[in-house]
């Protein structure tokens, strides 16, 4: 699957860049449907600990998935942001399945 990774006002490293691949990566596994995958990366201006903004959009053909979440780290954004879209995609899924 292609993902876009975007950073807003800072440079992401290599390491989350490939990391955040991987992880969309698995989300093909529950619906081998998904054409690509926007990812926004942004750091919120606030003396919160939970400053980092993880925003993805999966599209799908008909339509598109967008989950949010922010989160301390990056990479607990991107996997709870996984999960969230996998389970988005199983009820898809079902339902597709419930018309057949």
């Amino acid at each position: 699957m292609k993902v876009n990774t975007q950073s807003v006002n800072f440079n992401a490293d290599k390491k989350l860049i490939n990391f955040i691949q991987k992880r969309m990566d698995k989300v093909e596994q529950f619906y081998d449907k998904v054409i690509q995958s926007d990812v926004y990366l942004k750091l919120d201006n606030t003396s919160e600990k939970e400053n980092k903004i993880f925003e993805v959009r999966v599209s799908v053909p008909g339509d598109s998935i967008v989950v949010k979440k922010q989160c301390k780290s990056f990479e607990e954004g991107a996997d709870s942001a996984a999960s969230s879209i996998e389970r988005q995609l199983k009820k898809r899924k079902e339902k597709l399945r419930a018309h057949i």
